[in-house]
């Protein structure tokens, strides 16, 4: 088995939680972090989640996802309103997770440019099949533990607005331009195609952010 995988199934711990996830975010970057959440892991104080387990779980989410962007996106970040919060949570997400990245890539984004614009679970389980033909850490996940993966992947994308929960329809990320500019400053393109939108909606953007 490969130990060295990049992949890893632990964000089925937790979804978006964007309101619980902005309720801990000045405690996730404090200077005193790892006090005050072991406060929190022990009294239960902002996440309101009865199980002692349950709270240490989501909040080692918490903590990857903090620690994979930089600390002037948490700047940044602060400064946006709640859509453009929620799309950059999305981008987080598939920054600190490859399995969401991949699902992203290997699904969501093929289905938005078929013809028939929908996602569901069959598609995730398709895309399942090529990540593990060349993981073998992958492959010998249970097909329990695929389903809640791509399950807890479906959810952060009905979350975020990109998929409605009716009719699984796939819809794009728009919001205003400054809710794009980390991304196109950073080099990050690639993430406005992650968000749907289409190539003169982009040009837009940059144009507008100019």
């Amino acid at each position: 088995m490969n130990n060295t995988s990049p992949y890893s199934a632990s964000f089925t711990a937790c979804g978006l939680q964007f309101n619980e996830f902005n309720l801990m975010l000045p405690m996730l970057l404090s200077e005193d972090r790892d006090a005050l959440i072991d406060k929190e892991v022990n009294n239960n104080n902002i996440l309101n989640i009865n199980s002692h387990k349950s709270r240490y779980r989501v909040i080692v989410e918490y903590k990857k996802r903090v620690d994979a962007m930089p600390a002037d996106f948490w700047s940044w970040y602060q400064t946006l309103d709640g859509q453009a919060q929620r799309i950059a949570l999305l981008y987080v997400i598939l920054k600190t997770y490859r399995i969401a990245f991949d699902f992203h890539v290997k699904a969501t984004m093929r289905k938005w440019r078929s013809v028939v614009q929908t996602l569901a679970k069959p598609d995730l389980m398709m895309a399942f099949s090529e990540i593990a033909a060349s993981d073998d850490f992958v492959d010998s996940w249970a097909d329990t533990t695929k389903g809640k993966v791509a399950s807890a992947y479906l959810t952060i994308l009905r979350q975020v607005g990109m998929l409605d929960p009716f009719n699984a329809q796939l819809s794009p990320l728009k919001a205003q331009p400054q809710a794009y500019a980390y991304y196109l400053n950073h080099g990050e393109d690639w993430f406005l195609e992650a968000c749907l939108l289409q190539s003169y909606e982009i040009e837009q953007i940059k144009s507008d952010l100019l």
